[in-house]
Parts: C-alpha cells; sequence; structure tokens
C-alpha cells in the first residue's frame, strides 16, 4: 500500500516530451505517405518526413506559419516529390526540389500559410503587418521561383482587412472558393463561403452561418461544412446562378463536422472521387463515417476519436491524424473498402492498466449540463491506503472556443499513474456539443466557466471520487484564465497551475493580437462600455482573494498572451504574501515545443502538487 502521488511510474517527463508525434498534415506523394511533424529536441521546428524513412527537410528549416500566429497549413507538396513550405523564420515561401537546397517563392515580409497546391497552381492565405492598416487574402504563386524578388507576380485573388482560410481551386481551374469573416467576429460566430470566378467579381455567400472548408466535387459543386441548424453539417451546392443556388444538407446529424477554426491545416472530411465522403463527426469524442453517394452514413472501424483530422485522400485510401481512446496521437492509412487500417506513424497501442480509456461524464451545473472525462488513476503496481481518497487535478482547455476529445495520453499518464487523477472539462462555450452549448460562454467569460469548472469538482466529490481537501486545476491560455478566476471565486481548489494564462481583460484588449482582437466583445462586452466588468472579471483586480499556491508557467516570446500577464499576476501574489513560482521559457511562444521545457514544466508541476499535497513524488 502506498499512497496516491507516490506511486512508482514509467512515466517521466522526458519521455513524454518524445511520446506521441505531433502530425501537422499528411500527403499521399506518388507511392509514399508525407508527413508535418513536430520535433521537441529539435527546438520545436517542424520537419516533413516520409514513410519511406526519409527526414525530407533537414535542419535548420522548420515548416511553421504565423498567419493568424496559430499558423497551419504550412507545407504541400507535389506528385513528384518537390516540397513547398513556409519557414518560420522569416515566412516566405520555398520550394525544395528532390536533392535540392530550399529556394525562396516570395519576397520577404507578409506571413504566409494554409498553402494548398491544385492541378499544379499553388495557393496561400497571406498577411501583410507592415503596414499600419493590415492587410490579408488569397493569392497564387508562382512555382517558378518567378515571384520571389517581383511581387507583382503574386497574383491576388481576394485582399482586405477581413480573414480568409480555407482556398480551393475549381478542377476546371476556372473558380476559386474560401472561407471568410470580419475582424469584428470569430470565424465559429459568423464565417462567410465566397466564391470567384478566377479575375472576375467575388460573389459572397450572406446565408452562411459559419461556413469551413469548401471542396469542389465538379466544376461547379461545392461541398461545405456550416452550422445553421446549430451543429456543424455537410451542404452541398452548385455555383451557376449563384445568387439563387440552396444548399442541400448532406447526411444530416447530430455531431460536428467541424469546429474551432484556430488553424488553417485542419481538415475535418474528404471528397473521394467516386462521390463519397469521409468526415468527422464530433459529439464530445470523434467519430469517422463514411458518406455513401445516397447520404447514407456508416462509421468507420478505426482507433482515431480526439481532434482527427481528415488530411488526404487517393482513390479508396485516407489518411487520418489525431489520438484515440486507446491509441496515442498518430497518423493512419485507412482503405475504406476494405476496412484495412495501416499505422504510418505513432497510434501505438495503449496498456489499459497503465492508461484506462477516459470515462465520459457529465455534472449538472447551474448554468446546465457540463461534459467532461475523467481519468481515475491506474497502476497495475501499486495500490492505495484503505480508506484514502485520490488527489485530482482539473484540466481546462484554452481557447476557450475549443475542447477536449476524451484521447489516451501519455502526459495524462504522466499523473494518472502516480496516483494522481485527472478531470478533463469541456465547460460550457466548448466546442464539440453544438452551437448552443458552444454559446452558453457569451458574455460570461470569467463567470460560466468558473461556475462549470467548480461544479465539475464538487460533483467529483459528492461521487466519493476524490479528495475534497486534495483537488487542483490547471490550464493555459484561456484555460489559465478560468485557473485564476476560480482561484478569485475560492471554495473548491487547493492549488493552481497557470500555464500562460490571461490575468488583466483591459491589457489583453489593447496587447493581443490582431486575430483576437475583438474576441473579448463576444465573451466579456465592447469597449469602452464593458470596462468596468472587464475591471470586475480580471483575476489580477481581486488576486488578493487567492489564498492558494499558484505555479505560473509562461513562454518569453508570447504574443498572444504576453508575459505580462503572468508577471502582473506574480507580482499580486507577492505582494499578498501567497506561495506561488514564476517560471519564464526563453524561446516558447503560446504553448510548449521544445522538449526542455516540456520536462521542465511537467517536473515542476509535480512536485508543486506533491508539496501542497503532502506526498513526495517519483520523477
Amino acid at each position: 500500500m502506498q499512497p496516491y502521488g507516490t506511486w512508482p511510474s514509467p512515466f517521466h517527463a522526458a519521455d513524454i516530451a518524445s511520446s506521441a508525434p505531433r502530425i501537422d498534415g499528411a500527403r499521399f506523394i506518388g507511392e509514399e505517405i508525407w508527413w508535418g511533424e513536430s520535433v521537441p529536441a529539435e527546438g520545436g521546428r517542424v520537419t516533413v518526413r516520409s514513410s519511406s524513412g526519409a527526414v525530407l527537410l533537414p535542419q535548420p528549416w522548420n515548416a511553421r506559419s504565423r498567419v493568424h500566429e496559430y499558423g497551419g497549413g504550412a507545407w504541400t507538396a507535389d506528385a513528384d516529390g518537390t516540397l513547398f513550405f513556409v519557414d518560420a523564420g522569416d515566412q516566405r515561401v520555398y520550394r525544395m526540389l528532390p536533392g535540392a537546397d530550399p529556394e525562396p517563392l516570395t519576397p520577404a515580409g507578409p506571413n504566409h500559410g494554409g498553402l494548398r497546391l491544385q492541378h499544379g497552381r499553388l495557393l496561400a492565405v497571406r498577411e501583410d503587418l507592415s503596414a499600419e492598416s493590415h492587410l490579408r487574402g488569397i493569392v497564387e504563386i508562382p512555382t517558378d521561383g518567378s515571384a520571389a524578388a517581383d511581387e507583382t507576380a503574386i497574383r491576388v485573388h481576394v485582399q482586405g482587412g477581413a480573414f480568409f482560410a480555407h482556398p480551393a481551386l475549381s478542377p476546371d481551374g476556372s473558380r476559386i472558393a474560401w472561407v471568410e469573416w470580419s475582424g469584428h467576429q470569430m470565424p465559429w460566430q459568423r464565417a462567410l463561403l465566397s466564391i470567384t470566378e478566377v479575375g472576375g467579381d467575388v460573389f459572397t455567400d450572406t446565408r452562411a452561418r459559419a461556413a469551413l472548408q469548401p471542396e469542389w466535387v465538379s466544376d461547379d459543386e461545392l461541398v461545405y461544412a456550416d452550422d445553421p441548424t446549430g451543429r456543424w453539417n455537410l451542404y452541398r451546392r452548385g455555383v451557376d446562378g449563384l445568387d439563387a443556388a440552396a444548399p442541400e444538407i448532406i447526411a444530416p446529424f447530430d455531431a460536428d463536422t467541424g469546429y474551432g477554426l484556430w488553424v488553417l491545416g485542419n481538415r475535418w472530411y474528404q471528397p473521394l472521387d467516386d462521390g463519397r465522403i469521409v468526415a468527422v463527426r464530433t459529439n464530445g469524442s470523434d467519430e469517422v463515417v463514411l458518406i455513401a453517394r445516397g447520404g447514407t452514413a456508416s462509421p468507420l472501424d478505426v482507433p482515431a476519436t480526439a481532434h482527427v483530422s481528415v488530411d488526404d485522400a487517393s482513390g479508396s485510401l485516407v489518411l487520418l491524424s489525431g489520438g484515440g481512446a486507446s491509441v496515442s496521437a498518430g497518423l493512419w492509412c485507412v482503405d475504406v473498402d476494405s476496412g484495412e487500417v495501416q499505422v504510418v506513424r505513432g497510434g501505438q497501442p495503449a496498456d489499459e492498466a497503465w492508461m484506462p480509456p477516459a470515462t465520459r461524464i457529465t455534472f449538472e451545473g447551474s448554468n446546465g449540463p457540463v461534459h467532461a472525462f475523467d481519468y481515475a488513476p491506474a497502476n497495475p503496481t501499486a495500490a492505495a491506503q484503505e480508506g484514502e481518497l485520490p488527489p485530482y487535478v482539473v484540466f481546462v482547455h484554452g481557447g476557450p472556443t475549443a475542447h477536449v476529445s476524451g484521447g489516451a495520453s501519455a502526459a495524462i499518464a504522466f499523473y494518472t499513474s502516480r496516483g494522481i487523477g485527472v478531470l478533463d472539462v469541456n465547460y460550457g462555450g466548448s466546442t464539440g456539443y453544438g452551437r448552443d452549448y458552444r454559446q452558453r460562454l457569451d458574455g460570461q467569460w470569467g463567470v460560466s466557466d468558473v461556475d462549470d469548472v467548480i461544479a465539475a469538482a464538487r460533483g467529483l466529490v459528492e461521487a466519493g471520487r476524490a479528495d475534497p481537501a486534495r483537488i487542483a486545476i490547471r490550464g493555459g491560455s484561456a484555460g489559465g484564465w478560468t485557473v485564476l478566476s476560480a482561484l478569485v471565486r475560492g471554495g473548491a481548489f487547493s492549488a493552481g497551475i497557470s500555464r500562460y494564462g490571461v490575468t488583466d481583460l483591459r491589457t489583453l484588449a489593447q496587447d493581443t493580437h490582431d486575430f483576437e482582437k475583438y474576441y473579448l466583445d463576444g465573451l466579456v462586452g465592447p469597449l469602452p462600455e464593458a470596462e468596468q466588468v472587464y475591471l470586475d472579471r480580471s483575476p489580477l483586480t481581486h488576486a488578493e482573494r487567492i489564498r492558494v499556491p499558484v505555479l505560473l508557467l509562461q513562454g518569453e516570446d508570447d504574443l498572444v498572451v504576453p508575459p505580462s500577464q503572468s508577471e502582473a499576476i506574480r507580482d499580486a501574489l507577492a505582494a499578498g504574501g501567497i506561495p506561488h513560482e514564476y517560471v519564464l521559457y526563453p524561446g516558447e511562444g503560446h504553448g510548449f515545443r521544445r522538449a526542455e521545457t516540456i520536462i521542465d514544466s511537467l517536473e515542476r508541476e509535480l512536485r508543486f502538487l506533491g508539496g501542497v499535497f503532502g506526498f513526495e513524488p517519483e520523477l
């Protein structure tokens, strides 16, 4: 018998840092499969690898976009093995012929992302932040290098002050479709479907609610995702007689094909050449389905069930990346006809003795149901002392318009194998449960989310699953805000861990980047009218109410939530004599990518919890 928190574990921080690959898109290239992958041991740079075992993008090149700050879609390739990528250092697009060094295709200056190579033509989302009036648009980049020193060789299909994503070229090359949204709204609030005859006028379908990922299935027909019914479903529409064309829903279902458009590379479905569609449906967890030409949907027996992206299709084969309830994150090649599933990268089966599947659990909160995934302590070599209840950490995801899906995670097993339970909460405002659940946070950020995580923690206690005196809360970015706001509220948590968390709404509104400049208008209220609400809601305003230890972890180069946010609450905690620790990680932005950072942050968190909860953890 050993106390919870002290169990010996095979999950060490150094192993976590390199355990599950972070896949960044995948493609069929001839007889090979290529994929992007983050390499923590190399500073978190993104390389491109192939199923032949080759590392196609050598150091120091780093395929990473900074469009909208969150990037995505930073590489693609043609059938002959030519790689096109955005380098993190200068945000130029490069071409790398087989066996050759990369050479630039765009001049220095703008950011690029969302690369799409279709029918021999390279489309991209471009963002120019050099002028006071920031410009974004959809551009076409010559693949012969002629635009590297001559910006006028780049063809601009649309440009303006809006935000753009998902460019798609029709098979005959005559039309381009994309989605766009005003900077005053986030894409899950209102995103329009736009279509242009190349070189002609732009038609914008104002009937679209929150459009995602248009794909051409013929020269005059589009498929895209939208949520006019309150769920993102797939729609089909013709483009001849655009004003009169009405969308037709495809295989309607009470689940979402799509979620918050934070990054440009996610793909939630792929049309197959024969008219069928492989799509992801999310209702908490993900399910991958095959939609027949007649609209009947059948589930595919695949291990991917968490944050699944349908990256590419070729014949009856599709590439799926993501995580799973019983496997680590990875990349799979699936034959939708035979049902054969090939593991391309990662996707290792989880040992259920050490990492049992997450348990779906719903709590009743003051705002309605609160959905979560429970990871109870599990260790086949250890048992708790009789009568002891386990300590727990309540995980709060960022966004806040994001979600967790109950996937197996070595980072979660890092805690559960040592005898510390994890409750991963999808508070109201999360995606994956429909628009109504998502909108529950409108105007209520810092109130409704806090209500929900406290309801979840108390529900654990009432169910006899957790020690009420040993429940901590941990979150990053918007999740860090909820952590600190919950500690201000008090009464539920004995400690808090904030990773690059928001602490002061007014300075965040002033300092944050363009993509989220007006995000707070919907979450809290517009300025200056709601300034008092901003002041009242901010954890920094009420830091004296925090009476429990706090661990603050922050990236030095974070442009989304700058270090000043964490440093302000650090100073307030110090002034109030509250035990705390602040760690600033050089070279890290919004989210930790470097192996040394991942290792240090996990070990610090474990030591911090041990100190608060009264046990000596084994690192």
